[in-house]
């Protein structure tokens, strides 16, 4: 059993929000610089710089985690995990169905940039890639475990896009069995006041920039032998569900 500092709620240049600076390496050699052990890449409706994250999260002896920041039909945005890279990728190429196109503003919104493991520009994303999608916050968690990952609401003690601030509530009958906090501080206040107290919380950054990312804070006690990248992931899966 040993202690794992993690951050699930990163973006990448792939982001239209997200910095330039916010490449695949720069994630991980800041979260490396950090303390940090597990990273997840969460960008805006899509997995398509988690490739490169992951190669570049070995360099620096980070565990990767591919994952979304899914923004619902009501504007609300959900955290999806997966376990393994492909499966993200399958549900990447899922969510890009249920996008409303809407071409990108460069000037606005700057490029969003698809990369390789050394930071090379191989593409760009043409659709603005913060819009909602038609998926449903209710139809959100089967459809995420139909590729064996996990989900639950983003920030919610945020009123931008968090669950609390558009529905009013986090849902008594929802399926999330996690939560996500900005501010660890407010865990006690909104634990209390929503009855969340069965549920598992995660505190992390939603970093847009380099300077966003935290030094290490929260963290897993993980049952990591025998050891590999592999199994730790798999075993922050079992906790997270």
């Amino acid at each position: 059993m040993n202690r794992y500092y993690y951050d699930l709620h990163i973006h990448s240049c792939l982001s239209p929000c997200g910095d330039d600076d916010n490449t695949p390496n720069n994630i991980a050699g800041m979260a490396s610089l950090c303390g940090l052990n597990i990273v997840a890449l969460t960008d805006h409706n899509t997995c398509k710089n988690c490739p490169a994250f992951f190669a570049a999260a070995k360099k620096y002896g980070i565990i990767a985690v591919a994952g979304m920041e899914l923004t619902t039909s009501e504007d609300i945005h959900i955290i999806c995990l997966f376990e393994e890279l492909s499966d993200a990728m399958q549900f990447s190429e899922e969510v890009e169905k249920h996008r409303i196109p809407f071409p990108n503003r460069v000037d606005i919104f700057g490029e969003q940039m698809i990369m390789d493991g050394d930071d090379n520009v191989i593409g760009t994303e043409e659709n603005l890639l913060s819009n909602a999608t038609d998926i449903s916050v209710d139809s959100v968690p089967e459809l995420v475990k139909r590729f064996n990952g996990i989900c639950y609401p983003a920030h919610i003690d945020r009123q931008a896009n968090g669950i609390i601030a558009v529905l009013g509530t986090f849902p008594e009958n929802s399926n999330f069995s996690c939560f996500e906090l900005h501010d660890g501080a407010k865990a006690e206040e909104y634990i209390k006041q929503y009855g969340l107290e069965g549920k598992k919380m995660v505190v992390c950054s939603d970093a847009h920039y380099l300077t966003d990312m935290r030094d290490k804070e929260y963290y897993f006690d993980i049952d990591d032998e025998p050891y590999s990248s592999a199994y730790v992931r798999s075993q922050l899966f079992k906790l997270l569900r």
